[in-house]
């Protein structure tokens, strides 16, 4: 390690975005420490300036150990903490992981961190603290929040719990979009892909305005924003908040059909169904399923919300926007899944 480098820590670091990060950041000349448990998915690609420590965030004991690993190397002084380390379930049930991991750990992190001298504190939350907004609406980081499942309730506790319980830290908050890859990666877009790849019967309902869509963010382009934040931390003002993701989605309708048109050489034809109808098929089927259908009841309910991103802060904070679009990715995504679909399934967490 080169201590004349400045240390950051990357929390959740062998995650798909968190092992990006790590290897982004000690290109850019940063000292990177990568917290992690043992036996995560992602292998953690070899760089000289990545040094991966073990590390529960909901263990005391395990935080404050890694912690003294780093500051055997590093000493007090941090350029930055990337904290990406969080519990995600997309079956919308409750756990209390999210408090275990998102919450409480990331107060047990902040508590050590008292100890050094540390320049940020970079939080990534999620685009949904936010209420949906009206299409042709674009959502700004000071509008209302509305969490209507777990996970982003977590997020809003964990945005409030640094704010209010560690006022002194020079924290950020990153609300990312659904982050996709040229594989696929983000849930809501993979399931997509696969009831129109399997010719689904399922897939040609949908209970909510087609018309409405969800922002997403590409890989590098989420990688770049968090590095741009590291780069920038001594002009970005202490709990400053700030979107990430593209500004305008593709609508329901719009990502079916090209997804069709893509796959099957014509567009997909998608027909509404009533939300009432639609929670009861969405319960028989993951009861026939044992309980490993996609979709749930309670997404039903959230079928015609819009998120669209107003961008603005990022651009003028951060000089980011993405160069990357969903639009012109879904080929590469399509060429893939036609190519090598046994290693795109897999890749996506598939059967």
């Amino acid at each position: 390690m080169n201590n004349d480098r400045p240390a950051v820590i990357v929390t959740g670091s062998s995650g798909l975005l968190g092992n990006a990060v790590s290897q982004q950041l000690a290109d850019a000349g940063y000292q990177v420490f990568g917290f992690d448990r043992v036996g995560m998915p992602e292998p953690p690609k070899q760089h000289r300036y990545v040094r991966d420590i073990e590390c529960d965030m909901t263990d005391s004991v395990s935080v404050r150990a890694a912690m003294e690993k780093v500051r055997e190397v590093a000493g007090n002084q941090l350029a930055s903490v990337v904290h990406l380390a969080a519990y995600y379930d997309f079956s919308g049930e409750d756990s209390d992981l999210y408090e275990a991991v998102t919450v409480n750990g990331t107060d047990r992190l902040l508590n050590e961190l008292e100890d050094f001298d540390c320049e940020q504190f970079v939080f990534t939350s999620t685009m949904l603290v936010h209420a949906p907004c009206e299409i042709g609406d674009h959502i700004a980081e000071d509008d209302p929040q509305e969490a209507k499942w777990p996970y982003p309730r977590s997020k809003i506790e964990t945005e409030r719990l640094i704010r209010d319980g560690h006022p002194d830290v020079r924290s950020v908050f990153l609300r990312i979009a659904g982050v996709y890859t040229d594989y696929g990666r983000q849930p809501t877009i993979v399931q997509q892909f696969k009831r129109i790849y399997e010719k689904d019967f399922q897939g040609h309902f949908f209970p909510g305005d087609t018309d409405a869509g969800q922002s997403a963010v590409h890989l590098d382009d989420a990688v770049d924003a968090i590095v741009r934040t590291v780069e920038r931390r001594h002009s970005i003002a202490p709990k400053t908040a700030i979107l990430i993701g593209e500004e305008d989605p593709l609508s329901y309708r719009s990502l079916q059909d090209l997804i069709g048109e893509q796959l099957w050489g014509k567009e997909w034809t998608t027909l509404y169904v009533p939300p009432s109808l639609a929670k009861i098929g969405a319960a028989v089927t993951d009861l026939v399923q044992g309980g490993d259908a996609f979709i749930k009841p309670f997404m039903v309910s959230m079928a015609d919300d819009h998120y669209a991103l107003d961008i603005s802060r990022a651009k003028q904070l951060l000089g980011w926007e993405p160069r990357h679009s969903l639009r012109s990715t879904i080929p590469k995504m399509t060429d893939l899944l036609k190519s090598q679909p046994e290693v795109w399934y897999r890749k996506n967490g598939l059967k």
